[in-house]
This record gives structure tokens, sequence and C-alpha cells, in this order.
């Protein structure tokens, strides 16, 4: 049996076949990566804007929280302050009566209520 013999010029041929094939791979690698990248951020991005509308909701709820236990709390001192200040509970009663003391001067400012 002999053995067959490779030939400088057939080694450099099948190296640079070797390396396109390698650079091929690579290359098709590559794009499979990118691809994969984009479907992940194609189906991330609804989601973040479910997200994004969730958030504001939650703030948009949390404002309105905010604004009603203020609201509570104003009117709970309120009726402490009427249970108990009997000049605070004076001043509203004369308000709402259009009462005043002879020599008082009153300043009304009417709210836009």
């Amino acid at each position: 049996m002999t053995k067959k013999r490779i030939t400088a010029k057939k080694l450099v041929r099948v190296e640079f076949t070797t390396r396109c094939f390698q650079w091929v791979n690579r290359t098709l690698y590559l794009c499979v990566a990118v691809a994969f990248g984009l479907l992940i951020a194609a189906t991330a991005a609804p989601q973040k804007k479910e997200y994004e509308r969730l958030q504001a909701q939650l703030r948009a709820a949390q404002d309105r929280e905010r604004e009603t236990l203020a609201r509570k709390n104003h009117q709970r001192i309120e009726l402490q302050a009427l249970r108990e200040d009997t000049a605070y509970l004076e001043v509203q009663a004369r308000d709402r009566l259009n009462f005043y003391r002879e020599g008082e001067r009153v300043l009304r400012f009417e709210s836009d209520r």
C-alpha cells in the first residue's frame, strides 16, 4: 500500500477552503445571534409599553390616595377644632350666619369652588 501524498498546492487550497468555511460559519452565527437578539427585543417592546402604562396608572392612583388622605386629615382636624376650640367654633358660626360685632371690619374672599 502506498501512502497518498498531498502536495503543497493542494494543502494551500484545503487550508484556504477551511478558512472560508470558518469565516462563513462565524458570519452565519453572528447573523443568527443578531436575529435572536432582535426577536427578543421585539417581543419585549409591547411588555415594556404595558409596564409603563401600568406604572402611570399606579402613580395616578397614589396621587389620588394622597389627596384623599390629606382631605381626610384636614376634615379630622376641623372636626376636632369644632368640638374642642370655642374660638374656632365662633368664627365658623359667625362666618356662616354673616354676623359681625360692632366696629368690626369683615373682609370676604370668594372662592372658585
